[in-house]
C-alpha cells in the first residue's frame, strides 16, 4: 500500500485513476479545483463512487493556492493530471490560463516536492507536444508543437526535467494520445459526436483525411499505474499504437448508436495536426503495457455509459 496524490482527480482520466488506485489498495488524496469562470474544473460528481472510501481524501483547492507541502507529507508518488486541456481554446486571451494551469502550477508542485521528500512525479503530458513531427511519434524524437496548449505542456515537461537534473526529483513523463471512454469531457470529439448522433444532428469533420491514435481510458490508466514503478527520467507514449481515419471512427459511432450522423466538412483548425500516431515500443518494453480494448469495444463502453448503463470496463 502506498500513499499517493492525484491532481486533477475529478477529471475524466483522473477519476478513473483514483478508482483504480483505491482498488489496488493505495491511500489516495484527490486534489481538484472548484468550478469557477477562471477554473472550468470538471464536476466532482465523477468521484461520487469513491467519496466515502476509507482510503480516500478529497481536497478542493487550486494548485497555485493549496498548501502543497502539507499535502505532500508522506506521499510517495504524485500523479499530476491537473491542467487546462484543449488545443482550440488555447489561442488568444485564454493563453494566460493555460500558462497558469499547465506551467506555473507544475512549477509550484515541483518546488514543493523538492522542498520535501522528493516523491516520484508521474506527469500527464500530451501528444500535442509532437505537432508536425514525423509519424509515428517517438518519445526520443522531435517535438514540434503547433498550438499554445502543446507549447505549455512541453514547457511543463522541460520544467520537471530541470528539477530532476538539479534536485534529483524522480519524474516520469506520459504523453497521452486522444483518450476516450466513459466520462469523456463533453468538449471532446467522441462525446460531441455521440450527442449529435443521438439527437439526429450533423457532425463536423475537420480536414479531408485526419487520422488519430485513440486510447481507451482503461488502457491509459493501466499505463499510468505502471509508470509509478518505472525508472525515472523516461518519457512514454500512452497510445494504442494505431492511427485510425477519423471518418472510420465516426462510422463506428454510427454503428454503435444505430444512427449514422450527417457529415459537414470544414477546414482543419489552427493547431490541429493532420495525424497522430504513437510509437509505443518503449511503453511495451519498459512498462509491460499492452492496449487491450479495441476502438469498437471502447466506443460501445462509452455509449453504454452515456445511456446510463454504467459499463466502464
Amino acid at each position: 500500500m502506498a500513499h499517493v496524490l492525484v491532481t486533477g482527480a475529478a477529471g475524466f482520466i483522473g477519476s478513473h485513476l483514483v478508482e483504480r488506485l483505491l482498488a489496488d489498495g493505495h491511500r489516495v488524496v484527490g486534489l481538484d479545483a472548484a468550478r469557477s469562470k477562471r477554473h472550468p474544473a470538471p464536476p466532482h460528481g465523477n468521484l461520487a463512487a469513491v467519496a466515502r472510501h476509507p482510503q480516500f481524501r478529497q481536497v478542493t483547492a487550486d494548485l497555485l493556492e493549496a498548501d502543497l507541502r502539507r499535502l505532500l507529507e508522506g506521499v510517495e508518488c504524485v500523479f499530476h493530471l491537473a491542467g487546462r486541456p484543449g488545443v482550440r481554446d488555447s489561442w488568444g486571451s485564454a493563453f494566460g490560463d493555460y500558462v497558469r494551469n499547465n506551467v506555473l502550477a507544475t512549477q509550484r508542485l515541483a518546488e514543493a516536492a523538492v522542498a520535501g521528500a522528493r516523491p516520484r512525479i508521474v506527469f500527464a503530458s500530451t501528444s500535442s507536444v509532437y505537432g508536425t513531427a514525423p509519424v509515428p511519434f517517438r518519445p526520443d524524437g522531435p517535438t514540434r508543437p503547433v498550438s499554445p496548449y502543446g507549447v505549455t505542456k512541453l514547457a511543463a515537461e522541460a520544467l520537471l526535467g530541470a528539477y530532476a537534473a538539479n534536485f534529483d526529483l524522480p519524474v516520469v513523463i506520459l504523453r497521452y494520445f486522444t483518450v476516450y471512454g466513459p466520462r469523456q469531457r463533453p468538449d471532446m470529439a467522441f462525446a460531441k459526436w455521440f450527442a449529435a448522433a443521438n439527437r439526429g444532428l450533423p457532425v463536423t469533420l475537420y480536414g479531408d483525411d485526419s487520422r488519430r491514435d485513440f486510447t481507451y481510458v482503461g488502457d491509459a490508466v493501466e499505463a499510468t499505474v505502471r509508470a509509478a514503478a518505472a525508472p525515472p527520467g523516461h518519457t512514454y507514449n500512452v497510445a494504442s499504437g494505431l492511427s485510425v481515419d477519423v471518418g472510420l471512427a465516426l462510422g463506428l459511432i454510427g454503428e454503435v448508436c444505430g444512427r449514422a450522423p450527417a457529415i459537414v466538412r470544414a477546414p482543419r483548425p489552427a493547431g490541429d495536426p493532420a495525424a497522430t500516431w504513437g510509437d509505443i515500443a518503449a511503453t511495451v518494453a519498459d512498462l509491460g503495457y499492452q492496449p487491450s480494448v479495441t476502438l469498437e469495444q471502447g466506443l460501445r463502453s462509452q455509449w453504454r455509459w452515456l445511456l446510463g448503463e454504467a459499463d466502464e470496463d
